[in-house]
């Protein structure tokens, strides 16, 4: 088959969406199928791969990592596009892409398919802060449900979140369908390297939180529990690896909690080789998102052999259902403190959770997942050619 795929984010900006994006397109290709995708144009990025179009784009408001395509560059791509002969449109992000997509596939005459990657109920308000929190969540839920309304099938990455969009009144067709692990990326690593490279001692307890570096991800919350995991473990060192736009109020606020010596920052690392070492690095991996629609760094961290201390809220509860590599905490504070200081203080827990950790990762692979992707694909675009679809979703409802 061959997709066409438009996307606000992709590589080099990190986030959960672009690996998504990167896992399935690899897997697709490796199962015999064909993609292009349509992504923004980054300021000093050169390096791309074949399939991949790059568009114009501008920086975002208030968010620097992100990019507005030009809608206008996007158009004129239709007569090539239409040249090529794609079976399907699939939309990754609500924003110009969205739009874009729905637009490419009508006049394509073809389905077009989006995934609702982001829980954008519980993450708008971030940044919009002036607008009250209960109007975000309003005009988050509404357009959602307008936009799902407007494609012909929807990819959820956990049931969790496939019962929030119901919930908005969305009665689209939708697919269960997380992202998978390639899991031969995620292999080796030199903890022992890491915590060399920055001055770690190799027997102090390390914990590993790996993000985007945003407000949604509820790093507040692991930095105010780390507060009281150190009454307990006075030299754990808590390593947060990434960037994002809360990069300053998490270093104002590991100041204002008295954790400077306690917490350090790594910023980015190359996904083949310094992420697979800070993994590999931690006695423990922490997390505590709320807004999750899937948490692929739990999976990572799971491939990698490296316990998981995490709350299971959203598409977390899903990743960690009947895990034996992971330790499920509370969503409280105390709570989530003691399940991190249980496992720091027990080297075999650790080293049980450890053992039985990438045999939970196993069961999430990347070809399995693309496997049932490449169906819905297919099924659809029988559908649509046997119905005659040749106008694109808005005119075939209509």
């Amino acid at each position: 088959m061959r997709i066409l795929m438009v996307s606000d984010v992709s590589f080099p900006r990190v986030n959960g969406v672009s690996t998504s994006i990167a896992t399935f397109r690899d897997s697709l290709h490796e199962q015999g199928h064909e993609t292009t995708l349509i992504a923004p144009a980054y300021p000093g990025a050169t390096a791309d791969e074949p399939g991949l179009i790059r568009v114009p784009s501008r920086r975002v408001p208030r968010d620097p990592e992100d990019r507005f395509m030009s809608r206008r560059a996007i158009d004129r791509l239709a007569p090539s596009l239409a040249r090529r002969g794609y079976d399907i449109v699939h939309v990754h992000t609500p924003f110009v892409a969205h739009y874009a997509g729905v637009a490419l596939a009508r006049r394509l005459g073809v389905p077009v398919v989006e995934t609702y990657h982001t829980f954008f109920e519980e993450y708008l308000h971030h940044y919009v802060p002036l607008l009250p929190r209960a109007l975000t969540r309003r005009i988050a839920r509404t357009a959602s449900a307008s936009q799902c309304r407007a494609v012909d099938a929807l990819v959820v990455p956990s049931r969790q979140m496939l019962a929030r969009l119901q919930e908005y009144g969305v009665t689209t067709r939708a697919e269960v369908l997380p992202t998978g692990v390639d899991l031969a990326r995620f292999r080796g690593g030199d903890g022992a390297a890491f915590r060399a490279r920055h001055g770690i001692g190799a027997t102090r307890p390390v914990l590993v939180h790996i993000s985007r570096v945003a407000h949604e991800k509820n790093i507040d919350f692991v930095l105010e529990a780390l507060v009281r995991v150190r009454r307990e473990v006075p030299d754990v060192l808590l390593v947060i690896a990434g960037e994002g736009p809360a990069l300053g109020h998490l270093r104002a606020l590991v100041s204002r909690l008295g954790l400077e010596s306690s917490v350090l920052f790594v910023g980015y690392l190359d996904r083949a080789t310094t992420l697979l070492d800070c993994y590999r690095a931690g006695d423990a991996f922490v997390f505590a998102s709320r807004t999750e629609t899937q948490g692929l760094v739990l999976l990572e961290a799971l491939a990698l052999g490296v316990p998981v201390v995490s709350t299971a809220v959203m598409g977390t509860a899903d990743v960690l259902a009947n895990v034996r590599g992971a330790l499920v905490a509370p969503d409280e504070l105390d709570g989530y403190a003691r399940s991190i200081v249980r496992v720091l203080g027990d080297a075999g827990l650790r080293a049980g959770l450890a053992a039985a950790a990438p045999a939970d990762a196993a069961a999430w692979s990347a070809g399995a997942m693309a496997t049932r992707l490449a169906a819905l694909y297919a099924e659809l675009a029988a559908t649509a050619r046997a119905s005659g679809y040749s106008s694109g979703p808005a005119t075939a409802r209509a």
